[in-house]
């Protein structure tokens, strides 16, 4: 009995070596979030239901204008674009998804960094 309670102990007390597993960032939607902080080329991810024609633009968000637009051919599910924010003037904007029918897909505030 003392012999099966002493392997039992050094069994439990020996350190197994596991190797470290990365963390990995998911590629987490912005429009997941009604308001993100976003700075210079950085990349900002998003989901869409069906492959098309979209644009992605920064409005303003006191007169509602369009400060940029970009039109690109999305892709079903997780699709990536890179944010430009280096000459705009407002810090505090909306960023928004259309369809090719100009159909608001997801709108979220910005904040520029």
């Amino acid at each position: 009995m003392k012999k099966l309670l002493t392997i039992l102990l050094l069994v439990g007390c020996t350190k197994t070596l596991i190797s470290p597993i990365p963390p990995v960032q998911p590629n987490v939607s912005i429009f997941d979030f009604k308001e993100s902080t976003v700075t210079d080329g950085q990349d900002i991810y998003f989901n869409l239901v069906k492959s098309g024609t979209y644009s992605l633009m920064i409005m303003d968000t006191v007169n509602r204008g369009v400060i940029t637009r970009e039109r690109f051919a999305g892709q079903v599910g997780s699709n990536k674009r890179k944010i430009y924010t280096k000459t705009l003037k407002s810090k505090y904007l909306y960023l928004v998804l259309e369809d090719s029918t100009k159909t608001q897909i997801s709108k979220t505030a910005i904040i520029i960094n």
